[in-house]
This record gives structure tokens, C-alpha cells and sequence, in this order.
């Protein structure tokens, strides 16, 4: 189930990222199409406000009287610069049609002698695309003129190339296309990013689910099945039943706590609850912990100093207990009883066994859960080595020079 819930939860990620990237990339190819569009329509006003220019300026340098005089038009600088122009007969008045003398594009006569006549038959200024004599794209502004009887006697054809203003709006069109290729890169990476910190919550919930599943099994093994062997040694011995009924009760005690610290941790772990630091007498802790165990034949001394830590009571205790069976259960040669030694002094709770010690490069492993190296018992150190992590302490493991695990706990001496 675990599984399955893992896999959707990539599934998820990946249909937030592409729902967070699609909706993230329609809004750009709309500004993108925005942005080219306008840049279109700029670049057509800058040719037609040229154009205007021209059609304006040469209009004025014309003579209109009982013939037209083009001797201004001549001499002025218009006749010599880009855009070109043309003034053609189209009205009441027939004279001979002028060409600037600059040539910027090739237009044929006979276009623009067409424009010029819509521009007579319209009345007014005609502004539009034509082709040039190659077939190339040009735009032209086409103003007719009036005499001074407000009759039309011909008309001013001013024509540019499109080819600079083209070549640059497609640069910028080439430019806003790779940019937005690297948005769209660099969003579908936010957005993948975002989606997976979305769902780390859910994810982490699951994991503590996991965690706490697989912990709860493997810390009840055990006692469950030597409860069962009880009760089953009870149902065939009746005489006995006294003694293994206070000894069934002892471990249902014992499942029980082991059961509610499993909770307490997986709580912790999910944010759910917090740590209830206060001051506590480690050096007393550790002295009830040690009288509370069974020794099984082990001999148990303690030496401790006064220490006061600000630390979570109930989970320090279970992490000396923890340390102390570990130590009773691992910390003994074979055929001989368990000696163990606590230390209490500056914050530091430090249990030494006299048994086999444990391999040093597997010292790291020890921690890990469901380990069993050495002098490890598998998830009870990794529990103490979290609850150390949690108080901001740490968990260390040597051997000693004689033989021997030595298992050094550090909790903070100062208040957070």
C-alpha cells in the first residue's frame, strides 16, 4: 500500500509540474505574441510616419498655378534620400510625372500610376503594401493633390522598402522565441522543484507511517512471542501459573511502553507533538532506570555525579533503557554474566559492557535500524541516537582498551 501511495505521489508531481508549466507557458506565448504583434505594428507606424513626412514635405515644395513647377522639388535634399517618391498625373491637370532621382526600390510606372488614380478617385491619402518590380514587399503612402480650385491634379506616391524593418522584427521575433524556450526550461525546473517541496509534506507523513509500521513490528516481535510461550507454559503447568502470570504481566507491561514510546516519537517525528524539555536530574534518571531493570544476573553499577539537563524526560529514560538492555543483552562473554558500568557526569551518560565490543567499521551501522552488529540490538540504539538528535545531543560508540563496548549519550547542560 505504502508503495502505491509512493508511486502516485510521483504521479501527482509530475501533473502539478506539467499543470503549473502549461498554465505558466500559455501566459508567455500570450505576452510573447503580445510583444512580436506590437513590435509589428511599431515598426508599420516608423515606415508610415516616414512616408508621411515625404508625402507632406513634397507637397508643399509644389507650384500649383495654370501649370505645376517641380523647381523646388528639384533642388530640395527629398530628391536625393530614401524613401523615393513619385508625383503622377491622375486629375484635371496633365503634366509629366516626376521620379526622385534616388532609387531605393524597383516600382514600375504603371502601379504607381494606378495608385495615384485610386488615391484622385478616393479623394483622399491611400496607405497599404505593394510589390516592387522584384516581387519584394514595400510599403507606400499615396496623397493626391489639389489646385487652388480644390480640384485633384494628380497625386504624390512616396514608396519604402520593407526589407531593414523586417530583418530587425525578426531578430526580435527570433529573440523572444529562445527566450521563451529558456522560460519554459527554467519553469518546468520551478515547477518540478515546487511540486515535489508541495507534496514533501505528504511524502515525509508517509515515510513516519512507514517508519513507524515497521518499528512497531520488529520492537513487538519479541515480546509477543515470548508472551505467547508463557501462556503456553501456564496452560501446561498449573503450578506454575502464580509465577508466570506476575512475569506475563511484567511484559505486557513492558509491550506496552515500548508500544507508547513507538507512538510518542512517530508523533514528535510528524510535528504533531513536541518535545517537553524541562530541567531534569539526569544523574537520578539514570540511578531509577537501572533499579527498574531486570538484571538477569548482570551486575549493574552506577556511578554518577549530580547533572542537570534540559531535556524530555520520558523519552531519556526510554533512551537509557535502552542503552542498558542493549548493554545487559550484548555486553557479555560467552558462559559468563553481563557487567555493566554507568557513568553520569556533565550531561553525559556513558554505559560501558565488558563484552566482545564491537567492530569499528561497522560502528556507524550500529545506529541504523534493524541492525544488529556487534554490540548493536538493532532499533533500540537508533532510537537513542534519535532521541540525542532531537535534544540537539549526540551518540557515540568505542571500544575499550580491556574489552568492551563503551556507548557515550550527551544531552544539552543549558537551556534552550
Amino acid at each position: 500500500m505504502t508503495s502505491s501511495a509512493t508511486e502516485r505521489l510521483r504521479r501527482l508531481r509530475w501533473v502539478l509540474t506539467a499543470l503549473v508549466t502549461t498554465a505558466n507557458m500559455l501566459a508567455i506565448v500570450g505576452l510573447a505574441w503580445w510583444i512580436v504583434r506590437s513590435d509589428g505594428r511599431q515598426g508599420e507606424a516608423r515606415l508610415d510616419a516616414e512616408l508621411h513626412r515625404v508625402t507632406s514635405s513634397v507637397s508643399r515644395l509644389i507650384i500649383l498655378d495654370e501649370a505645376i513647377d517641380f523647381s523646388l522639388v528639384n533642388t530640395d535634399e527629398l530628391d536625393d534620400r530614401c524613401p523615393q517618391f513619385a508625383i503622377m498625373p491622375g486629375g484635371t491637370l496633365t503634366f509629366q510625372a516626376h521620379m526622385s532621382r534616388q532609387v531605393c526600390v524597383p516600382m514600375d510606372g504603371a502601379v504607381l500610376s494606378g495608385l495615384a488614380a485610386t488615391a484622385v478617385r478616393r479623394g483622399g491619402a491611400v496607405v497599404g503594401y505593394q510589390r516592387d518590380s522584384q516581387g519584394d514587399l514595400v510599403r507606400v503612402r499615396v496623397e493626391p493633390l489639389l489646385d487652388r480650385k480644390h480640384e485633384y491634379v494628380g497625386a504624390i506616391v512616396a514608396v519604402a522598402g520593407t526589407d531593414a524593418e523586417r530583418q530587425r522584427h525578426n531578430k526580435l521575433t527570433a529573440l523572444v522565441i529562445g527566450g521563451c524556450l529558456v522560460l519554459f526550461a527554467g519553469l518546468g525546473a520551478a515547477a518540478h522543484a515546487l511540486s515535489g517541496r508541495a507534496i514533501r509534506p505528504v511524502a515525509a507523513a508517509l515515510h513516519q507511517q512507514e517508519v513507524l509500521l515497521a518499528e512497531t513490528a520488529h520492537d513487538l516481535r519479541t515480546p509477543v512471542a515470548a508472551l505467547r510461550a508463557l501462556a503456553e507454559t501456564a496452560l501446561d503447568n498449573p503450578e506454575r501459573q502464580a509465577d508466570l502470570l506476575s512475569r506475563t504481566v511484567r511484559l505486557a507491561g513492558r509491550m506496552g511502553r515500548i508500544i507508547d514510546g513507538l507512538l510518542v516519537r512517530a508523533r514528535l517525528a510528524a510535528g504533531v507533538e513536541k518535545l517537553a524539555i524541562q530541567p531534569m536530574w539526569l544523574d537520578q534518571l539514570v540511578s531509577t532506570v537501572a533499579e527498574d531493570t531486570a538484571a538477569e544476573g548482570a551486575q549493574i553499577t552506577v556511578t554518577a555525579a549530580p547533572t542537570k539537563v534540559y531535556a524530555d524526560p520520558i523519552l531519556v529514560q526510554r533512551a537509557i533503557g535502552n542503552l542498558l538492555d542493549n548493554a545487559i543483552r550484548y555486553g557479555r562473554r560467552p558462559g559468563a554474566a553481563a557487567i555493566v558500568h554507568i557513568t553520569v557526569a556533565g550531561g553525559t551518560v556513558t554505559v560501558a559492557d565488558h563484552g566482545p565490543g564491537i567492530d569499528a567499521a561497522l560502528a556507524d551501522e550500529a545506529f541504523d535500524r534493524f541492525s544488529s552488529t556487534g554490540g548493536s540490538s538493532g532499533l533500540g540504539l537508533s532510537i537513542v541516537r534519535w532521541v540525542a538528535q532531537a535534544h540537539g545531543g549526540t551518540l557515540t560508540v568505542y571500544n575499550a582498551d580491556e574489552g568492551g563496548a563503551i556507548f557515550e549519550l550527551r544531552l544539552p547542560v543549558s537551556a534552550p
